[in-house]
């Protein structure tokens, strides 16, 4: 098993063309069995497709024909089957904004007057704890 680093740059390396024939042999095959280096292949290949110095007719069949192969993969007939059914079901409800100000026991809920109140108590308390050791 291979970190997420790895996978990365040997995802990199296969977009690039960077392989020599045996790598690029055993990555292709890995694409084929490993779900992780496969979607992080497409993630990398999505991220620079904007970047393909071809023409925009010309990148776009290029671009088809990589989608294809990778759909015809017996794998994502079954990933497809989820992201469909998933597409049907309504989105969850989104929390735009708090209805009421924080309270409870944490950093946000001794603010203000309150909160300088206390740190003075804390201060003078250490000071007189201070002086009391000393004497």
């Amino acid at each position: 098993m291979s970190s997420e680093s790895d996978r990365v740059a040997r995802a990199g390396d296969y977009v690039f063309g960077l392989m020599n024939d045996r790598e690029r042999a055993r990555a292709e095959r890995d694409l084929e069995i490993d779900a992780a280096f496969r979607d992080t292949v497409l993630r990398l290949a999505e991220r620079l497709r904007v970047f393909d110095p071809a023409g925009p007719d010309e990148r776009g069949n290029r671009w088809e024909l990589v989608t294809q192969r990778l759909a015809e993969l017996p794998q994502m007939q079954t990933r497809l089957a989820g992201v469909a059914a998933r597409e049907t079901e309504p989105p969850p409800p989104m929390i735009h904004r708090l209805e009421r100000k924080p309270y409870g026991v944490g950093l946000h809920s001794l603010g203000g007057r309150l909160g300088f109140v206390i740190a003075l108590a804390l201060a003078a308390a250490f000071a007189l704890g201070y002086l009391a050791g000393t004497l």
